[in-house]
């Protein structure tokens, strides 16, 4: 007797992405209560299942969901705001200011629903979030549909949302509590950067991360300037501030990491640190070329990130995938540095490692959560394909994601979210354009 499905999903190439990114021609997909069930050949599948549903998808690659390891979803209402600035100007100039008269739950709640519109029609399944307003951002995610890593954020100075690190974690983490449970949602601790927090306010934060088995989202070696002041106020690098204060560790989500050295790279290989690589805002700010393939090389973990729209201008995986594997190239002189498999587990499978779900989402393999892209390769644009996996890295774009399904539910097919209307998606990015063009005149 067949077996019931809900729906079986027949492409013209699959990838899983893990064991490898080896494209599959001729093989299918079956979701059962969101998860999948199998991934076997056309035939096989057509003999065993009896599914409510089936798709076929005759142009199309059907890959995991991808996952954003860093971003600050809100920021998107941000986008435009101060650019070619470097870092320290872009923040202390343009959006610090900015933020201190606009934040509050309605900006997060209405930013991070346009962020997360736009990264799921872009094949973008689920994100690691840091920002203010976590339970206005947790609604947002829950009523589009998507998955999301929300940051407890830990920071020195007082915002609109709280007083000082005391206050931000006793209100995230009641926060985290309010949501707990919830199958697309989950929490990290995230304090903002070693330049933002005390040694005190991180030990707290070991603590908690230890009690709690959470990710410890963190900027880190992002910029020079960042080692320059840590040396002159701490007396040493970042990351040996962290190491003296028990922070690196498995729990550890290193954001950027561009300026390592080889003890370094040893020292979060040793202790099992994952790093969220932003090749986009990297090079926006003007930061410099984080050491990908000599941390890869090390056995470190590593996820692509898109950074907030703010200091990149678009939360999209596939732009980031390209400049991945062409910056890494391009740093070592050496074509063959980061290859288009690389790049593409990067995005997936590396993504969720970096936020500690790499054993729900990521890749294709049965039991895990049917968080899925389809990539539509029937464009002349696309044509001829001799490699589906280079076509995604080097050819394709997010205006090619045909169909995304978050837990075996589909939320988005040619770019339109079936969950909310455009208009209403226009008229939140409209609302707050003119409140913040009102305030800065």
């Amino acid at each position: 007797m067949a077996e019931r499905v809900d729906l079986l999903l027949r492409p013209r190439w699959l990838i899983r992405v893990e064991p490898d990114c080896q494209p599959l021609a001729g093989h299918a997909l079956a979701i059962r209560d969101g998860r999948i069930v199998a991934v076997l050949p056309t035939e096989a599948a057509n003999e065993r299942f009896a599914p409510d549903r089936v798709e076929d998808l005759p142009d199309h690659v059907l890959m995991p969901g991808m996952v954003n390891a860093h971003t600050h979803a809100a920021m998107n209402l941000l986008r435009g705001l101060g650019d070619d600035l470097a870092l320290m100007d872009w923040l202390q100039q343009a959006i610090w200011p900015a933020e201190g008269r606009h934040v509050s739950a309605e900006f997060v709640r209405d930013g991070t629903t346009l962020a997360a519109a736009e990264m799921l029609r872009g094949g973008i399944t689920a994100f690691n979030d840091m920002y203010f307003f976590p339970d206005a951002a947790a609604a947002a995610v829950d009523r589009i549909g998507m998955r999301a890593q929300l940051g407890v954020v830990v920071i020195e100075f007082a915002s609109s949302y709280a007083s000082g690190p005391d206050d931000y974690l006793g209100k995230g983490l009641a926060t985290r509590d309010d949501w707990k449970g919830h199958p697309r949602i989950s929490f990290a601790l995230a304090p903002h950067a070693p330049y933002t927090v005390s040694d005190g306010s991180f030990e707290r934060v070991r603590s908690l991360a230890d009690e709690l088995d959470l990710t410890v989202h963190l900027h880190v070696h992002e910029t020079r300037h960042e080692l320059e002041a840590s040396v002159a106020e701490h007396g040493t690098r970042p990351l040996a501030r962290l190491e003296r204060l028990g922070l690196l560790s498995p729990n550890l989500l290193a954001v950027h990491s561009v300026h390592l050295d080889a003890g370094e790279i040893e020292a979060m290989a040793r202790h099992g640190v994952r790093v969220a690589h932003c090749p986009s805002s990297n090079m926006k700010l003007a930061s410099g070329i984080a050491p990908v393939t000599d941390l890869l090389a090390a056995g470190v973990s590593v996820g692509l990130g898109s950074d907030g729209a703010a200091s990149n201008n678009r939360l999209d995986l596939f732009m980031e995938m390209r400049e991945a594997a062409l910056l890494a190239k391009l740093g070592r002189l050496d074509a063959t540095a980061l290859g288009a498999h690389q790049a593409l587990t990067m995005a997936t499978l590396g993504g969720a490692r970096a936020i500690g779900l790499d054993a729900e989402i990521g890749s294709l393999v049965p039991g895990k959560w049917a968080d899925l892209c389809a990539v539509a390769f029937d464009d002349p644009d696309l044509s001829p394909c001799f490699d589906p996996v280079s076509h995604l890295v080097y050819v394709a774009g997010r205006e090619n994601v045909s169909h995304v399904w978050v837990g075996g539910r589909l939320l988005a097919h040619r770019r339109r979210l079936l969950g909310i209307e455009e208009g209403e998606l226009m008229a939140i990015s409209a609302l707050w354009q003119n409140r913040i063009e009102q305030q800065a005149q």
